[in-house]
């Protein structure tokens, strides 16, 4: 990652995170002042611990559900990078609070804690679920409606409506980021994470939910980093929305198969559970349109199937997986 991030005193949710804890490192490691505020519920403390020593560096282990707390813990910053929220996309179904709790009200305290302690400025990441199932493919930011089909995509665009009428209403700045699946180092969930478990469970046959034709944008927690703060310096706009992801996409069969091969094996049976989702709220077709942030001088690095490969080495390399 080549450009140098310069945003003073930032305020970083879900900063113990897989992409919240390299945002903590990049940003520091550009000399800006960074607070980590996490509940660590799905964070871990060792991915930021060895930052403790740095004088610009402070941990809050809090929830964005306690207002009094985050108000307190906000004061004084510059910019809030709001990562913070639930990482389980399919858990909604059985317990559909969660979203509502650590997408949408997390996010409206986040605000709300923003105007007590006058901060304008919010970076927020949203997903690609918030488009539902569309069948405009590359998909822009312009399409609508907007319908998504899992509770975390609601929550996120919740989460985006009420950051713009926080713009409008208190004269706040947003970027917006639509992620799509983001891999690298760290990373506690997902088709990779799934495959690697269950191949040491059963090496010669694994489940893969779905049909295994679901398609999808998959790019590096580094090159998305990147892309926000392009987005965030070439961009000054009241409230801009952004997709983020890289061009091309892979197939979970394919994301199987190169799992397959890294960890040395051969003849693995692939048994497929049949839907061509891969549960309830899944979106099986994902292709963004990047050409909104491509014109700012962006684009990602590795291809879909580099960035699986890239990433499966490092889980494998891992000794607590």
């Amino acid at each position: 990652m080549t450009q140098k991030i310069d945003v003073g005193r930032c305020f970083v949710t879900g900063g113990a995170g897989f992409i919240g804890s390299h945002m903590v490192e990049k940003l520091l490691a550009d000399g800006n002042t960074v607070t980590a505020y996490d509940n660590l519920s799905s964070g871990r403390r060792k991915w930021i611990e060895h930052l403790d020593n740095n004088p610009h560096f402070t941990f809050i282990q809090a929830d964005l559900l306690d207002l009094t707390s985050l108000k307190k813990a906000m004061a004084s910053h510059d910019i809030i990078i709001h990562l913070g929220a639930n990482t389980d996309i399919p858990i909604g179904k059985s317990n559909p609070r969660i979203d509502l709790e650590n997408d949408i009200i997390a996010t409206f305290n986040v605000l709300e804690a923003m105007r007590a302690s006058d901060v304008q400025r919010i970076i927020f990441a949203s997903s690609s679920t918030v488009f539902g199932e569309t069948s405009v493919r590359p998909t822009p930011e312009t399409i609508g409606p907007l319908l998504p089909l899992s509770l975390y995509g609601a929550g996120k665009l919740a989460g985006e409506g009420l950051i713009s009428a926080y713009c409008h209403l208190f004269n706040m700045q947003a970027w917006i980021f639509r992620f799509s699946n983001v891999l690298g180092d760290r990373i506690g969930h997902g088709a990779i994470y799934d495959f690697i478990h269950k191949l040491r469970q059963n090496s010669e046959e694994m489940e893969i939910l779905g049909d295994g034709n679901q398609e999808k944008n998959y790019f590096m927690v580094e090159d998305c980093i990147e892309g926000i703060f392009v987005a965030f310096h070439r961009s000054d706009k009241q409230c801009d929305v952004f997709n983020l992801s890289g061009e091309s996409t892979i197939k979970v069969t394919d994301i199987a198969q190169i799992v397959v091969e890294e960890m040395g094996l051969r003849d693995v049976h692939f048994k497929y559970t049949g839907d061509d989702r891969g549960w309830p709220g899944d979106v099986p077709q994902v292709q963004f349109d990047t050409s909104k942030i491509r014109k700012l001088g962006w684009m990602s690095k590795y291809t879909a199937g580099e960035a699986v490969r890239i990433t499966t080495r490092y889980l494998l390399d891992r000794r607590d997986l």
